[in-house]
């Protein structure tokens, strides 16, 4: 009898959960892994749309907080405005952050609505799957997703595991596993390899991780379609190995352009797709991706991303779009093509008005969405006059290379996407984060998204609940400091952008083009300062904006001392020179520590996270040199273009080549000889190539509270 009563309780619960709103299983199943504890407090409705936009509304009611929504997504976003505004708190991308709460769950008066002035909100850059996400499991993913629909993204870039797709329809041409592997790059080189800028770079790609991010790319796929996202997966754009050249010789293939300085043997192939073979290739690939991913008829296709196509003839290149579609339509007739616009601006003097219509163009009106990927810099949608009547997304970018350091002209692009959305036009389909690495900076992401929901506050009073939600209760002081920053300090569009430090040094250079500040130096000591008065709050939030801020406020210090000691080579000032090569080596040394309090801010974690994804030892140390050579050497000339202020990283290797910098330059004066740049630079070069050989993982301790420590870096350098 007690069985039966079990099986009939099971059933009916069964039932019960069948009975209820996919939408509404969605949104419980998501607060319960944010705020379990709290989960039982919370009512989710659906609702319907309002002319034909996502909507969500807000309210309480009985002792429980509502949430209403048309959609798992819509109550997501309801969901992140009730944590941020009524219970001050922050949702961190990262898995590892638990999601503080009040213990008393605050009442909202009346009804808080909101809806969506944009149909489309995406997320993701083909390098963040490089900067960021290369080492992420399934755990980290999970988050990830799930910050994503607390902010609305409804359109992800969806790449992961495509080498396995890859790897099958390259066998069923006639490849071997290990030509396929051979032609794949490392695992944190992907996103070029997939973008048709190189080939093989530090490959080959071992088979198990092929396997491995098809499974979790199925998870991600899942997960992210739970919550009305449309994954945007990849298509054939014309990449193929070389050696499909040799298998089919008839077949029209050419070089595209270099990239990066990288020599030939990186050099990747373009297939022409008025080449018979090209319709084959999608074909197969489609049909395998659509078996193993399912499709949701979004792909992203990026022939010619900073490469020279085979011909910049406008015909050449308004059939190549025309036949690259014509290919995709054939197997998926509703097909659309989401292209980035970035190659516009990153090779604007060859990207004439007349080739960027030509290849827009040759894809019929409205089956090619254009990423205006840059904004914060260039609005191609302006000078194309709205991107020649085809659907377009604006973008914020943000970040370079997963850059460290304090950048951004938010409150400028705030005003930017406000009047993009009054003069865009009907075919302004809507907005999207196309930032390269995630850092610990969400705050522009969160606000260029929040900017997209109507009912938002004034944007001072959006700023103070930031403040409030990274400290854990109103502070004036923290609040002061978030007004100084969103006003004052940032003010320039972030670039490849870091601070000297993290550079290899140059006599008689501040590597300007990369460290220049834009905003008063001053104006962010005084918010850094004020964000000390509430030092011993223990929100992780308001602990990384003391170390993200500290560290520029640091790294600008740093600026002076350069010159001071440049200047004192130039005097044959040895006193001179030693003092400030003593000033510059205590700020390294400090930036290392104060990095230190984070585990995100680290070296250490960065190869932990790496090797722990890896099967053995021997996969582990293939990983860490991945890893380890992306945010330094890079390749090809894009040597510190992902450079970070980590601890470890900054007293293990930046700090090694200023201390040879300065031991060439004391011995030049001592010598009576100029220094020599050119033999220094051979020098380090060979360091930073042994360097990513290296396994000792430096680890920086802490030996007191990060309040304290920062107090110490005030009176340290007077402040």
């Amino acid at each position: 009898m007690k069985k039966f009563c079990l099986t009939l309780i099971v059933l009916l619960f069964t039932m019960a959960a069948h009975a209820l709103d996919q939408d509404i299983v969605t949104a419980n199943q998501l607060t319960m892994r944010l705020i379990p504890e709290h989960a039982s407090a919370f009512t989710f409705k659906k609702i319907r749309k309002r002319n034909d936009k996502d909507i969500y509304t807000l309210q309480t009611r009985n002792r429980k907080i509502i949430i209403s929504g048309n959609n798992a997504n819509a109550m997501a976003v309801g969901l992140n405005k009730y944590l941020t505004h009524y219970c001050h708190t922050n949702v961190s991308w990262y898995a590892e952050e638990k999601v503080d709460m009040p213990q008393q769950l605050p009442e909202v008066k009346g009804v808080v609505k909101g809806e969506a002035k944009v149909a489309r909100r995406f997320f993701l850059n083909y390098c963040t799957f490089g900067y960021t996400l290369p080492f992420f499991d399934w755990h980290a993913w999970e988050r990830v997703i799930d910050w994503m629909a607390l902010h609305g993204v409804n359109l992800p870039l969806a790449i992961t595991g495509q080498e396995y797709i890859w790897y099958n329809v390259w066998s069923k041409m006639g490849m071997s596993q290990e030509e396929i592997l051979q032609y794949f790059t490392g695992p944190v080189y992907l996103p070029w390899h997939r973008m048709a800028n190189i080939d093989k770079w530090k490959g080959p790609l071992p088979y198990h991780t092929v396997v491995e991010q098809r499974d979790l790319q199925q998870k991600i796929l899942a997960r992210e379609r739970s919550l009305n996202m449309t994954p945007v997966l990849p298509a054939f754009s014309g990449h193929v190995p070389g050696q499909i050249k040799q298998l089919y010789p008839e077949s029209n293939i050419q070089h595209l352009g270099r990239w990066a300085a990288f020599s030939d043997q990186y050099r990747c192939y373009f297939m022409s797709p008025q080449d018979p073979l090209f319709a084959k290739i999608q074909r197969m690939y489609l049909e395998e991706q659509r078996a193993i991913y399912g499709t949701d008829h979004i792909y992203g296709i990026d022939p010619f991303n900073e490469v020279d196509p085979p011909s910049w003839d406008p015909d050449y290149l308004f059939q190549i779009s025309k036949g690259i579609y014509q290919t995709l339509a054939h197997v998926d007739p509703k097909a659309e093509w989401l292209q980035m616009s970035w190659l516009f601006y990153h090779k604007k003097k060859k990207w004439t008005p007349e080739r960027v219509k030509a290849l827009i163009t040759g894809v019929e009106t409205g089956k090619m969405v254009l990423l205006d990927y840059f904004c914060d810099r260039n609005e191609i949608w302006k000078m194309t006059d709205k991107f020649y009547g085809q659907p377009y997304i604006w973008c914020y970018l943000g970040n370079f290379g997963g850059n460290t350091t304090v950048a951004g002209n938010v409150k400028a692009c705030g005003a930017k996407l406000d009047s993009t959305l009054t003069l865009g036009g009907k075919n302004l389909q809507g907005v999207g984060l196309t930032l390269e690495g995630f850092d610990v900076c969400q705050f522009p992401y969160e606000y260029i998204l929040d900017k997209v929901w109507s009912g938002n506050s004034s944007e001072n009073q959006w700023i103070d609940a930031l403040a409030d939600s990274h400290v854990g209760y109103a502070s004036p002081s923290f609040r002061k400091a978030w007004q100084l920053l969103y006003h004052d300090v940032f003010v320039q569009s972030a670039g490849s952008n870091g601070i000297l430090p993290c550079y290899r040094p140059e006599l008689n250079s501040l590597n300007w083009h990369y460290t220049h500040v834009d905003y008063d130096r001053q104006k962010l000591i005084e918010a850094w300062k004020l964000m000390q008065h509430d030092a011993d709050s223990k929100r992780t939030a308001a602990q990384l904006d003391l170390i993200h801020y500290g560290r520029q406020v640091l790294g600008n210090e740093f600026l002076t001392h350069k010159q001071l000691f440049d200047s004192a080579y130039a005097h044959c000032d040895l006193a001179g020179m030693m003092a400030q090569a003593a000033s510059m080596r205590h700020i390294m040394l400090d930036i290392d520590t104060l990095t230190a309090y984070h585990p995100r801010c680290t070296l250490a974690g960065w190869i932990d996270g790496a090797r722990q994804m890896a099967p053995d030892s021997v996969c582990a140390d293939y990983y860490e040199d991945n890893a380890r050579s992306l945010i330094t050497t890079w390749g090809g000339k894009l040597n510190d273009y992902a450079c970070k202020g980590w601890a470890g990283l900054m007293s293990d290797y930046y700090l090694t080549r200023w201390e040879r910098y300065f031991a060439h330059a004391i011995n030049a004066v001592r010598a009576h000889r100029k220094f020599d740049q050119q033999a220094y630079d051979k020098e380090i070069a060979r360091f930073e190539l042994s360097w990513a050989s290296h396994r000792d993982i430096p680890r920086v301790e802490t030996h007191e509270s990060l309040a304290l420590y920062c107090k110490k870096i005030i009176q340290k350098y007077k402040l």
